[in-house]
């Protein structure tokens, strides 16, 4: 079902999946071009979740998906804005909202919600891939305005709170990560990392095994 969400900088689009009672997971996609990989693994890893009974959220954020605000006037403090917005929407109806990540989506979760994450990237993670994106495209340096990398036209503002120490780092409850990435993990997956593909994909069967995870994960939070 499409419905929408109003933070303080506008509208926006969310799809909401399963039940309209209990629990409900709002899902934070990477940002920039790994949205667009990943976005079809989401939507699916959201109906594998109602097929358990496990109701669902994926938010646009302000710059992204279908949102009219333009990615060069964003900056992460709207992204989590927004997404901390999503979550007390859920909360003020009753529901309690669980956060699920992908990647750089880690960086949104509320302070307050420790997140169920898909190989989570920090800020300087996420910073030095975006530098070794502009390095191939022949850029020696990080400008006041980059021009498009991997096609986002990322402000400089947004490069700076990348760059900013972190001062309370998201505390994670729970990590998984492909097989073969050497990062700590409570759990690896055989997988393919779609989010590394020239373009979209998804997988059936990882979404399955992603969903089972979310809800094992989420009854053991509840119980």
């Amino acid at each position: 079902m499409i419905d929408h969400y109003a933070w303080r900088g506008g509208r926006e689009v969310m799809l909401r999946f399963g039940p309209e009672t209990g629990p409900v997971v709002v899902v934070a996609l990477p940002l920039f071009e790994e949205a667009n990989r990943v976005r079809a693994l989401a939507v699916s890893v959201c109906r594998a979740l109602a097929d358990r009974g496990v109701a669902s959220v994926l938010p646009d954020l302000p710059g992204q998906g279908e949102s009219l605000v333009p990615l060069q006037e964003c900056t992460l403090s709207d992204m989590q804005g927004a997404f901390h917005t999503v979550c007390e929407v859920m909360r003020a109806t009753g529901r309690l909202p669980f956060c699920v990540s992908i990647r750089s989506g880690a960086l949104l979760a509320p302070p307050a919600m420790a997140p169920w994450c898909l190989a989570p990237q920090d800020k300087a993670d996420l910073l030095r891939h975006l530098r070794r994106i502009q390095q191939a495209g022949n850029l020696h340096r990080v400008p006041e305005t980059t021009g498009p990398i991997a096609g986002n036209p990322i402000s400089a503002a947004f490069l700076a709170e990348l760059a900013a120490p972190e001062t309370a780092p998201t505390l994670v409850t729970r990590t998984l990560r492909l097989n073969g990435d050497p990062a700590e993990a409570d759990r690896y997956v055989e997988a393919n990392p779609l989010w590394r593909r020239a373009e979209p994909d998804n997988d059936a069967a990882l979404a399955q095994v992603l969903a089972a995870d979310i809800a094992a994960w989420i009854a053991s939070c509840a119980g």
